[in-house]
């Protein structure tokens, strides 16, 4: 999702350098007969618009082009090339090699005639902090790496990063993922009956690890979620509200998805920009200082929610849905 229009999924980074030269890895199109097969670089928000937009602010666009064959047309194709082989043969069938022999070659002749697919994602450097418009980790990598030829080292922001937390441990998880931590799962617990930032009542959304299964809850989630967290469950990922906004949070990662910002009035879009980067970032901000505050408070589990009561017209009803654990 974009930052620039829309709902709003996000990424943070800090930078670490002295030296950006985004200029150094621009965007090349993949040329027709090209044995490239992934094209991946920067380009501007607006055709030959600069990256440089501020003393301390850079705002750009990474666009990935990947040429990929049709996959019906190399499987009809592929038929055509074992009916051949078989006649030719006499055989009324073709080995293991010689099929795979055949596929690539099918896959090969289909890529003579295919086009580029696209993808574009907004990336934005804000003195020192690098958001990202995705959460998706197969192109969060991609474009570390880009980065890091254009002088830009990047690494994952997350508060127990900041506060140089030491590692913690789940019977429930093993957390892998760079950047990621079980500080994020209890943290979300903490939230639990929070006044300031609030888990949606009425429309949520709340995925949990359980001792049994992965289970993802929607609508009056908080009954349920309240059950779960007290019998043991780690806090996956969470909708939340607060006075200026609603979003979802993935809470080993801290990424944010499917925040809801009011579309800008603004003429220009660098002044649009610079009115959602203010949202955007006022939200980390609140969700930072957050963690600050409840880490110093010292409780591990939150204390039982009292489920919200119904008003008028409003549904609280709850859907779970399980997963293989």
């Amino acid at each position: 999702m974009p930052i620039l229009s829309g709902s709003a999924s996000l990424t943070r980074f800090t930078v670490n350098t002295q030296e950006i030269d985004l200029e150094s890895q621009e965007f090349r199109t993949i040329s027709p007969g090209s044995e490239i097969q992934e094209s991946i670089g920067i380009v501007p928000f607006e055709p030959e618009g600069e990256l440089q937009i501020g003393p301390s602010r850079w705002a750009f666009r990474v666009r990935i082009d990947t040429l990929r064959p049709d996959p019906t047309a190399v499987r009809e194709r592929l038929n055509d090339l074992l009916r051949i082989e078989m006649e030719e043969s006499g055989h009324p069938t073709v080995g293991a090699r010689k099929r795979k022999e055949l596929r690539n070659l099918a896959r090969e002749e289909m890529l003579l005639d295919a086009r580029p697919t696209s993808k574009i994602i907004e990336c934005v450097i804000d003195d020192r902090v690098l958001y990202v418009g995705t959460t998706a980790n197969s192109v969060l990598g991609k474009i570390v790496l880009l980065l890091r030829r254009a002088g830009v080292i990047a690494d994952f922001k997350a508060p127990w990063i900041d506060l140089q937390q030491a590692d913690t441990e789940s019977e429930l998880l093993d957390v892998y993922e760079p950047g990621q931590s079980i500080h994020g799962s209890r943290f979300a617990q903490k939230l639990i009956g929070d006044r300031e930032i609030l888990v949606d009542p009425s429309n949520g959304y709340a995925k949990l690890q359980t001792r049994e299964a992965r289970i993802t809850l929607s609508g009056g989630v908080l009954p349920d979620l309240v059950r779960y967290v007290e019998e043991g469950a780690e806090l996956l990922g969470v909708k939340l509200v607060t006075a200026e906004t609603s979003f979802r949070l993935d809470t080993l990662s801290f990424r944010i998805s499917s925040l809801k910002l009011e579309p800008s009035k603004l003429d220009h879009w660098t002044e649009a920009l610079d009115e959602r980067l203010e949202k955007i970032e006022g939200t980390w901000d609140l969700l930072d200082q957050k963690y600050a505050d409840l880490m110093r408070s010292g409780s591990s589990r939150p204390q039982a929610a009292a489920a919200p009561r119904a008003v008028d017209g409003e549904d609280t009803d709850n859907v779970v849905q399980f997963e293989q654990g």
